[in-house]
C-alpha cells in the first residue's frame, strides 16, 4: 500500500517507536515472514475509519485493534441494548444504556493500549461524512441500511478512499472491496437501492449470532492485507458465505464507467425510497395520552411474542390488504422494532386513503423492555 519508499521512510521514522513491549505484543506478526517488523510499522502507520460499531463493527475493531492498526476511528451514535449481546462481542451486561463507540474505546483500549482511538457518537450525515472519512486510509462500512451504504460509497469515491464492506441476512454474509484503486464501486455493484419493504434487518427477522464474527473477521482480514499489501483484494468481487452450508462463493463484477460521482445526494433515503415526512412521538408521551390512540404493531409475530404491547397486529407484508381492519375512531400510532417498518407502513396506509392521524412510535420498541412498556 505505501510503496519501497513508503516502507524506508516508516523504518526511519518508526524504528524508535516499536518498544520492546509492543515487539512482545505483536510477536507472532514478527515471525511471520511476509510481515515483520516492516509490516507492523505499516499497521502502526495505517488510519481506519469503522462506521458502525455493532454486530460486524465489533470484530472489525477488536482484530484491527489487535492487529496494531496505529490509529482507529469510530461512529456510532446507538446505545447497547440487551439484544446487542447475542452478537457485538465487545459489550457486556454493564454496558446497556452507554454509546457504543465510546464503549468501544474502553474495551479496545484494555486490548491494546498502544493504538489512538477516535470516537465520534455521531450518526453519519451528509454534513459530516467528508470531514470525518478525510484523515483516514480506509473506511470500513459496518452498517445495515440502504442509505448510509450509499452515503459512504459516494463519500468514499470523492474522496478517493476504499471501503471495505460486509453485510448479513439470517445465516448468510457478504464482504466486498470498493474503490480500491479506482476500482468498481458500491453503485456498480448495487445501481439501484432495492425496495426497503423487501430487505428487512437483523432486528426485524434475526441473525446467526456468530454469522457477524465471521464476516466482520473477513472485512478485518481484507483491511489488513490492503495495507500490507499482501495477497488477493476482493475488489470487483464479491464473497457470499452461508453459515448452514458453509459455503463460500466468489461472484467477479465490472467497474460502471457511465456512473459518475460529483457530489453527495441531497436526500439519500428519497432516493432509496425511505423518505417520508411523518409525526414521530417518544414512547414516553404515548403512556400519557394512550386512550386518545389506536395502536398498530406491524413486527413479525415472533417479534410480538417476545415484547408484547397491547394493539392491533397486522405484520407489514400484510398490510396491504388488512389494512381495512384498522379501527378509523382515533389517532393511530404504528409501532415496530425499530421505528423503520412502521414509517413503510404509514406509507401504506397513506397511499390507500387512510384518513387517521398516523404517528410513528420514534425508534420503535427494541430499546424497551416489558416494565417499561406497561401500561
Amino acid at each position: 500500500m505505501y510503496g519501497k519508499t513508503g516502507i524506508k521512510v516508516l523504518l526511519k521514522t518508526y524504528k524508535v517507536e516499536l518498544t520492546a513491549t509492543e515487539k512482545q505484543q505483536y510477536s507472532r506478526h514478527l515471525l511471520l515472514e511476509n510481515v515483520g517488523a516492516k509490516g507492523q510499522l505499516k499497521l502502526k502507520q495505517a488510519k481506519v475509519l469503522v462506521i458502525g460499531a455493532g454486530g460486524l463493527g465489533c470484530p472489525v475493531l477488536k482484530y484491527l485493534t489487535a492487529a496494531g492498526v496505529g490509529r482507529i476511528g469510530i461512529v456510532d451514535d446507538d446505545v447497547v441494548t440487551q439484544s446487542n449481546l447475542q452478537r457485538q462481542i465487545l459489550y457486556t451486561q454493564k454496558d446497556i444504556g452507554e454509546n457504543k463507540a465510546e464503549t468501544a474505546r474502553e474495551h479496545l483500549q484494555l486490548l491494546n493500549p498502544f493504538i489512538q482511538f477516535d470516537v465520534y457518537k455521531t450518526r453519519l450525515t451528509k454534513q459530516n461524512a467528508l470531514s470525518l472519512f478525510e484523515p483516514y486510509d480506509i473506511i470500513v462500512d459496518g452498517t445495515d441500511n440502504f442509505p448510509t451504504r450509499y452515503l459512504i460509497n459516494d463519500a468514499a469515491v470523492l474522496l478517493n478512499k476504499p471501503i471495505v464492506f460486509g453485510s448479513i441476512f439470517k445465516f448468510e454474509g457478504q464482504v466486498a472491496v470498493f474503490n480500491f484503486k479506482n476500482g468498481p464501486t458500491y453503485r456498480c455493484l448495487y445501481p439501484t437501492a432495492p425496495d426497503q419493504n423487501k430487505v428487512p434487518s437483523c432486528s426485524e427477522i434475526g441473525v446467526l449470532g456468530v454469522l457477524t464474527g465471521i464476516i466482520g473477521s473477513l472485512q478485518a482480514n481484507e483491511v489488513i492485507k490492503m495495507i500490507l499489501d499482501l495477497g488477493s483484494i476482493l475488489s470487483g468481487k464479491l464473497l457470499t458465505f452461508n453459515a448452514l452450508s458453509m459455503k463460500q462463493l466468489i461472484f467477479s463484477f465490472e467497474k460502471d464507467t457511465t456512473i459518475v460521482i460529483n457530489d453527495l445526494k441531497d436526500d439519500y433515503e428519497l432516493f432509496c425510497g425511505m423518505h417520508i415526512i411523518i409525526n414521530e412521538m417518544e414512547f414516553e408521551a404515548y403512556k400519557k395520552q394512550a386512550s386518545n390512540f389506536n395502536v398498530l404493531d406491524v413486527r413479525t409475530q415472533i417479534e410480538r411474542d417476545t415484547l408484547y404491547l397491547k394493539s392491533i397486529h397486522i405484520p407489514l407484508n400484510e398490510l396491504p390488504k388488512r389494512f381495512k381492519e384498522i379501527p378509523n375512531n382515533k389517532k393511530l400510532l404504528v409501532f415496530c422494532a425499530t421505528g423503520e417498518r412502521s414509517k413503510a407502513a404509514i406509507k401504506i396506509l397513506r397511499n390507500n386513503g387512510f384518513k387517521q392521524e398516523l404517528i410513528n412510535l420514534k425508534g420503535g420498541l427494541k430499546k424497551y423492555t416489558i416494565a417499561d412498556i406497561f401500561i
